[in-house]
């Protein structure tokens, strides 16, 4: 069975990540999915913004918890990605909706309005200031969807496995994933995880632990793996029977998907 190709924070090998600019390509490109990732801000509305701090993307050093969604709508959130742009002349205006923060309602609209079914992967940060409200808000969220049943095209991802268990809780329908970064995490996580939960473990994780792999591959749990940006990844995946797969590189990967025979047995060309 070929595996679902998701965007990581959108098409975000070429396009600033998180920005709406960047989840568009990823739909162009084709792409089965979106994943992103979401914080609270200091009023209440879910963003989709990586790191804690907004240094790194907009070069505005603020903590995304301690501001509104007013102060984060002035900052510049595509800039960084090519940061020689502004010496082109012919270079376009900044789009107020394509290249500033996202919001995941407008991330949700965007997925809903799609004339073809979009899954979008959702992680919660943690830890964080606002604990469970994260969680809470991300149900009442995708509840006025109506996305919150088994057959959402939402999932609801994290590392904290409590986190994972608030969703359960609160959704206990809706499809969950447990993150999954380091190899000391599995002997513990093992004994806390039930059995409709998908596994997502890093690439990296099933590169350097095999029987690790192995054991995941076999256990009872799909596998959603991150960030699969090569065909050699992508083949490790596919002995692995792995059901999705997360990339910054969306095209290149749906197009090796694409070209794989129906049984998936030949391996894809490296690129």
């Amino acid at each position: 069975m070929r595996p679902q190709v998701l965007a990581h924070r959108g098409a975000s090998h070429d396009h600033a990540e998180h920005t709406l600019g960047a989840y568009l390509v990823a739909l162009e490109e084709g792409a089965d999915g979106l994943e992103c990732d979401v914080r609270l801000t200091a009023d209440g509305h879910l963003v989709c913004v990586h790191d804690r701090n907004t240094k790194r993307t907009t070069g505005y050093g603020g903590v995304v918890s301690t501001m509104d969604l007013a102060k984060l709508s002035e900052l510049d959130f595509a800039s960084w990605k090519h940061p020689w742009a502004e010496l082109d002349d012919e270079r376009p205006d900044l789009d107020p909706e394509r290249d500033r923060v996202l919001t995941l309602r407008r991330l949700l609209e965007v997925v809903a309005a799609q004339d073809r079914r979009v899954e979008i992967a959702i992680e919660t940060k943690h830890p964080t200031r606002y604990g469970g409200l994260v969680e809470r808000k991300v149900v009442e969220l995708l509840g006025e969807f109506g996305w919150t049943g088994a057959d959402s095209p939402a999932r609801v991802m994290s590392f904290s496995y409590t986190a994972i268990q608030r969703i359960e809780r609160l959704a206990p329908e809706l499809p969950v994933v447990q993150l999954i970064e380091r190899s000391a995490m599995w002997p513990m996580l093992r004994r806390v995880v039930r059995g409709r939960w998908i596994l997502g473990p890093g690439v990296e994780l099933l590169r350097e632990h095999p029987r690790l792999a192995r054991r995941l591959a076999e256990g009872r749990h799909d596998l959603h793996v991150w960030t699969v940006n090569t065909a050699e990844d992508l083949q490790l995946c596919l002995d692995l029977g792995v059901k999705a797969v997360i990339s910054d590189r969306p095209a290149y990967l749906r197009g090796l998907v694409d070209a794989l025979p129906d049984d998936g047995i030949d391996r894809p060309e490296a690129g």
